[in-house]
């Protein structure tokens, strides 16, 4: 079922390697029959059943990025963990490339939870997932979907049906301006059709004039400079492709988010530009939720949105580490 990968074995990432964690490459594949291709961080000498993380984004990034340091970082704290690119991304598989969907991408989640719930050295009791930026949107849809889901973990998120329908900060929102933009999309595919290839809609800005917004900066900062830059990566390069996240614009995926029962903790960066997302988020999940009590939004002092991407002075692991194991004992 699974399809063959080329997976690069060497270390590539844009963080130092632990000597606290064991690394390898898996595969895995979803219930469309993509395969997918993960880093797999484990404690050095564990044994036994371990509790598992599956991590994933920022969206538009790759494994070897953000979502890797947070997979070795929170097993340097004694869980077994696997940072995935998801389908049509990456090392993953699926064609054409550069696409997402608000349903595959969360099936993505669900298939890692699948992976790790057979694997002997995790507890399948004991599995949780972390999604970063646009990823912790698609991680909160996963926890209500998918019952196995102990505890999900969203950090710096971005409600990428949200944005994509009202544009940023909801500046777009109405009947008007959605047309036209879908207006754009669909003529776009019928070009794309006609070429027989799908158009790069361009990933962060190689210059940043110095009026461009704020959070402009700091995703070039990220993403354009040896800090974060990763050959991979679309938000580093090309992007996705112009049609790429389109269906984001009529399916949101935070609609039953209300009905998770199991723990989340929703972490922003108090001067991020996409506070608001997580904000919104914890409200709509609170509101008449079966379970309120292992639900937390932890706001960041000073922090923007990348800071939660990379930096481990900013990032909450020892918080991020102990609600997990409060929740999976």
């Amino acid at each position: 079922m699974e399809e063959k990968l080329i997976l690069t074995e060497g270390w590539d990432k844009t963080f130092p390697r632990s000597d606290k964690a064991d690394h390898s490459k898996v595969i895995f594949h979803n219930r469309y029959g993509i395969t997918l291709a993960a880093d797999l961080y484990k404690p050095k000498n564990a044994g036994g059943r371990l509790a598992a993380i599956a991590v994933c984004g920022p969206f538009g990034a790759v494994k070897e990025q953000a979502a890797g340091l947070y997979a070795q970082t929170m097993a340097e704290r004694g869980f077994l963990t696997i940072a995935f690119d998801p389908s049509f991304t990456g090392e993953s598989g699926g064609q054409p490339r550069y696409m997402a969907s608000p349903d595959i991408n969360t099936e993505d989640f669900q298939a890692a939870v699948d992976y790790l719930s057979l694997r002997e050295d995790v507890d399948p009791e004991k599995i949780g997932i972390i999604g970063i930026c646009g990823w912790g949107g698609m991680a909160l849809n996963a926890a209500a979907l998918d019952t196995r889901i102990k505890a999900a973990v969203a950090s710096t998120m971005y409600d990428m049906a949200r944005v994509n329908a009202n544009g940023y900060f909801d500046a777009e929102d109405s009947e008007a301006a959605r047309f036209e933009r879908k207006k754009a999309l669909n003529a776009q595919r019928t070009e794309d059709y006609k070429n027989g290839s799908y158009a790069l809609g361009g990933g962060v800005a190689e210059q940043v004039p110095e009026d461009a917004p704020f959070y402009v900066k700091d995703y070039h900062d990220y993403y354009k400079t040896r800090r974060g830059y990763h050959a991979r990566s679309l938000n580093s390069n090309g992007g996705w492709n112009v049609t790429g996240t389109m269906s984001f614009m009529n399916q949101p995926i935070l609609r039953y988010s209300n009905e998770i029962r199991s723990a989340v903790l929703i972490i922003h960066g108090e001067k991020a530009h996409s506070c608001y997302f997580s904000r919104d988020a914890y409200a709509n999940m609170m509101k008449d939720n079966p379970n309120p009590e292992n639900k937390e939004l932890l706001i960041i002092p000073g922090a923007v949105h990348t800071d939660l991407y990379d930096k481990l002075d900013v990032i909450p692991f020892d918080k991020m580490a102990a609600f997990f194991q409060n929740a999976m004992n």
